[in-house]
């Protein structure tokens, strides 16, 4: 039997069998291929993640939107209020409740999802994956992220 096809030793301390290593450098190098396509926008990788929640959903809370993007309200305020500044989005004192904000995309925010269209499509052919080992690569991340925030 062939102990590479194994996985690690347990309890091994080598570089190349820490899965936390492997997802350490796989997330550097994909955002380091997101940085030149987004710089081309004038986003950052986190603020791009907060403009594809809000094409999805053009008006949320502040705190469903940290809640969507795993941020805490103290990361993502930054976040908005650079995006506010740049007049992409704007942010609104709910009527039917004064304590929460609502986040709303602006006529600039909108536009600006047809210019981000191709950024998936270059990631997805700088990843080189088959649809199907896309798929899995999410169900992977996904399940080791649950995994992990239940421990």
């Amino acid at each position: 039997m062939n102990p590479a096809a194994e996985g690690p030793a347990e309890g091994s301390l080598l570089l190349d069998d820490q899965l936390c290593f492997a997802l350490y450098a796989a997330s550097r190098a994909v955002t380091a291929r997101y940085r030149p396509l987004l710089d081309a926008l004038g986003l950052t990788y986190p603020q791009y993640l907060v403009m594809l929640v809000l094409w999805e959903q053009d008006s949320i809370s502040v705190r469903d939107l940290g809640t969507a993007l795993q941020l805490e309200s103290s990361t993502l305020s930054p976040l908005l209020k650079r995006l506010e500044a740049s007049g992409l989005l704007r942010r609104e004192r709910r009527r039917d409740d004064e304590r929460s904000v609502a986040i709303r995309l602006t006529d600039t925010g909108a536009r600006l999802r047809e210019r981000a269209g191709a950024v998936p499509l270059a990631i997805g052919d700088a990843m080189g994956l088959t649809p199907a080992q896309d798929a899995l690569a999410k169900q992977l991340l996904r399940l080791i992220t649950a995994n992990v925030s239940a421990g």
